[in-house]
Parts: C-alpha cells; structure tokens; sequence
C-alpha cells in the first residue's frame, strides 16, 4: 500500500492551545535569569550550556503536578546526558563524520525513548539540538564537568518554574482535561461526525490519564471523574445529554472556582478497579518503535555526511533537521518536511533583518532569543512552520553567543542543511519500511474484540456487578480509542499489506453499540433503583 503525500492543508493553521501562554512564557523565565547573569559575568559563551537546561521548562505542561515533577526530572537529567554525550565526543575527537555518526544514534536514542513515555511536545527534537550542537563545541575534556553542571543548575531552575503554577492551581493541568473532554463532547452532540466522534473519545481517554496520573485522589478530582463519566455517557447516548450542559460545567472548569458536581457515584467503583490494576511498562513500547529508531539513525546520518561532501561548517543543522522529521509514518513524515522547510526558510529571511539589531550589542543579541523563544511557542501549537519561523533566527542567533559570525555565510549553510537534511531524511523514512504497523492494527483489533466479548458477557448477567460493568466500559472504550489511532497511524506508512479496513470498521460499529448498551443498563437500573 502507498499513502498519498499531500500538500494541501500542510500548511493550514489550527486553533492555539488553551494554554499556548504557558510554556512561552515559562521557556522566558527559565532562559532569562542564567542568561542574563552569564551577561553580566562577561561569559555569554558559556550560554548555550546553560540553554541546555533551561529549555526543559518547554515540557509537560499538560501533566498533574505530581507527574510533571517526575517528567521533567527525567528530562533534565536526558538534557544534560545528552549534553554530556556529545561534550566528552567532541573533547575526544575531531573526525566529523564520528560526531556525525555519535550524533546520529544518539538521536534514535532520543526519539525513541521519548515516543515510548510519551513524554510529549517537543519531543525529542530539542534534546537532539542541544546533543548535535555540543558534538561541534570546542572542548577539552577538564572542561565537561563544570558546563554539564552548569546545565544541570539551569535544569534545576527550569524544573521549580514548570512545578511553580501548582501553588496557584494545584488542580490546573486535571481541570483544562475534564473541560476539554467535555467540550470536545459537546461537539460532537451537536455536529456528530465520525471525526467529531474521535476526537471526543479521544479527549475523554486523554482527560482519564491525567486523573489517573494525578496522584493523590482528592475530593476534587473524584468530582472531575464524576464529571468524565458524564461525559463517557454522554458519547454513547447521544439523545439523552444536551451540549450546554456539557460546556457550562466546562467554563465551570476554568480559574479555581468550585467544580461542578453530579450524581455518578456508583460509576467511580470502576475508576477504583482501573487505578487497582499495574501500568503498562514504557520499556514495552520499545519493540514497535524500532524502525522509528532506524529512520532516523540512518537518516540523520547520512543528512549529516551528505552536509559533510557539501563542506557546510555546520553538519549538525541537517542532522536536527532530519531527526525534527520522524513521525508515527510516511505520510506525516512528509507533511512535517514541508512544515520545517517552509518555516526555516521565512525563519532566514527574519534571521537576515534582525541581525543588525542583534548586533547591537550582547544585550541586544540576549533580548532577541529571548524574543524568539517567546515567539517559537506561542506559535508552534498553530501549525509546526509557523513556530520554525522563530526557531530558525533564535537558533541561527545562539551561534553569536559564543563570538561574532558572518550573517551570509549562516544563512547559506542554514539554507543548504535544511534542504539536505530534509531531503535526506524523507528518503531514509520511505527505505526503512515499518511492516510491522499492520500487525500492530491485527492486535488492535483483538484487543476490541475482546473487550466487547468481555463487556457483552456481563450485560447478559442477570444482575452484573456495577463496578465490573463500569471498568468494562472504561477498558472497551480505551480499546476503541488505541484502535482508531494504530490504524491512522498504519493508514500513512509505505509498503505493506491493505489493512482490513471492514473489520476496523465492523470493530467500532459494534464495540460504540456496546458502550450505549452499557449505558441503557445503568439508566435501567437507577429506574428500578
């Protein structure tokens, strides 16, 4: 099967995310305080070590605090493995195509633990800019120590500005989930739609893990369960919930007000059996991520050399480029390519106008990342070129810190490694074939099978336990969403066998009808109650 590469709606923009503000404005206070006293101290070439950490402070936003303060520990302390990595290689070695080829597996390393956590935006990609930029670093190995624990202190900074909004809303992250599954709910009432449809259960199914990686089970999150429920009732019973209760309860959710209460307590029984059961290891999504892992070691490699023949000064650029491509397939790869060279290539047309600014002075050339990072996040959640628009100039400017370039030769190589390492990249992604998705849908598949099997045989009991029937419901709606997305996720790769696209749809038409059944019971039973 061949996916189509598309080109239109590559470059559509999206709406912003509820909470666009936050990481750009947390990626400021944490860059701003080390940068500025390094400027103060006469060292900005000791910046980008420090940058190293700072930039932690982009992930896990969307997290519960408890589980944000464990991410981004994780993160802190990859950044600054990476980091090390790349320092030590550099310190011991001045052969390219080593660094090269460090940086390259390094890279695989990277994407392929990131996906298997699922740590999130932005992925593995700033890790993998930070680890390519240290290989080409002039260092000495008496060196390495103190900039790694310069980055592990700047890391430790990020690391209380991401935990910081928890002593105003210690509930935050949970509440903006519950609203978003309830309005994405709401949605689909009123515009229902197989997309409409997804998109809800999948908002419901997101909202769900952070309740349940929340921690602590306070009165206030048992109320959001509550209101989840509601939710989950309402995707599998259309006609019996009206959408503006789904949204007033939702804009209920915002600021620190009261959370809105209702009437599921026998529902949460089935919370209690789901948060009873061990997580899934991480370490297990390993084996479906290994061509994940081969794309984009090879092709940030071979990006790398072919840098290397053009005689770029800078291979590192084509290798991040390539690594920023690797998506869940073929196809998004592509759409990612397009979205990185259009966005790098406007990003050198505002490189080239703001560097007479940023020339100014040091402080003139901080005020400008600083400016830059703002920007990058506040616009990358519209679409990923626009956000490349301010990364491109504030990457290109971070090569100042370390001593005065020359802004034609920069954009030239930047211009030739985007170019190559896209190039390069996408070609890799189609010759790694990923046969093993089709697979991955087959296992899909059963586990909806049985799921649905397990949650009929219980609505065939006479008098089925409420907790039981509830976890059932939770487990075949879980089922459904993880279905949907290996399929979307298969539909794009190059290469394999038809998927059987009638028994994916045969699958979810029977399992939504289970849900509703499962509904219709509860509904009875209250009746009779």
């Amino acid at each position: 099967m061949n996916a189509r590469l598309p080109l239109t709606g590559v470059l559509r923009l999206g709406q912003p995310s509820d909470i666009w503000f936050k990481p750009a404005l947390s990626v400021v206070v944490a860059v701003a305080p080390p940068n500025l006293t390094l400027l103060a101290l006469g060292r900005l070439d000791l910046a980008m070590y420090a940058m190293a950490g700072s930039l932690c402070a982009l992930y896990a936003h969307n997290r519960p605090y408890a589980a944000r303060a464990r991410a981004l520990a994780w993160v802190v302390l990859g950044m600054v493995a990476g980091l090390g990595v790349g320092l030590v290689a550099a310190s011991l070695t001045g052969s390219a195509v080593v660094l090269v080829t460090v940086g390259a597996l390094v890279a695989a390393v990277q994407k392929t633990l990131c996906d298997a956590t699922r740590i999130g935006p932005p992925g593995h990609v700033v890790l993998t800019f930070i680890s390519s930029a240290s290989l080409f670093a002039p260092q000495t190995l008496p060196q390495v120590p103190g900039h790694l624990a310069l980055a592990l202190a700047a890391g430790a900074w990020a690391w209380l500005v991401g935990m910081a909004p928890g002593l105003l809303r210690p509930h935050g992250p949970e509440r903006r989930a519950t609203a978003h599954a309830l309005n994405a709910t709401a949605a689909h009432l009123e515009s229902p739609s197989a997309h409409t449809g997804r998109s809800a259960h999948a908002a419901v199914q997101t909202a769900w893990h952070t309740l349940l990686a929340a921690g602590n089970r306070s009165e206030t999150r048992r109320t959001l369960e509550r209101l989840l429920v509601r939710a989950e009732v309402a995707l599998a019973a259309p006609a019996d919930t009206a959408p503006s209760r789904l949204r007033a309860w939702a804009r209920a959710l915002r600021g620190n007000g009261p959370v809105p209460t209702t009437s599921y307590d026998d529902e949460l029984l089935g919370v209690d059996i789901q948060r009873a059961l061990p997580a899934r290891p991480w370490w297990r999504a390993l084996g479906p991520l290994a061509p994940i892992a081969v794309r984009t070691a090879l092709g940030c490699a071979l990006a790398g050399y072919a840098s290397l023949a053009l005689g770029v000064g800078r291979p590192y650029w084509a290798l991040v480029t390539a690594a920023s491509l690797y998506q869940a397939n073929v196809t998004l790869t592509w759409s990612r390519g397009v979205q990185r060279v259009v966005g790098n290539l406007l990003g050198v047309l505002v490189f080239a106008a703001v560097v007479p600014l940023a020339h100014l002075g040091p402080a003139a050339l901080v005020l400008c990342c600083l400016a830059f990072n703002f920007g990058a996040e506040a616009l990358i959640g519209r679409n990923y070129w626009l956000g490349s628009i301010c990364v491109t100039p504030m990457a290109l400017l971070i090569t100042e810190f370390a001593g005065h370039q020359e802004p034609g030769r920069l954009i030239t190589e930047r211009v030739a490694d985007t170019l190559v390492g896209a190039l390069v990249g996408f070609v890799a992604a189609v010759a790694v074939t990923n046969r093993r998705a089709g697979d991955r849908v087959e296992q899909a598949l059963a586990a909806v099978e049985r799921a649905r099997e397990h949650t009929a045989r219980l609505l065939a009991e006479p008098q089925p336990a409420t907790d039981a029937l509830a976890s059932a419901r939770r487990a075949l709606a879980v089922a459904l969403v993880d279905l949907r997305a290996t399929v979307e996720a298969a539909s794009g790769e190059w290469w394999q066998r038809d998927l059987p696209q009638e028994r994916v749809v045969r699958a979810e038409r029977t399992g939504h009808r289970t849900l509703a059944a499962t509904v219709r019971h509860h509904r009875a039973e209250g009746a009779r109650a």
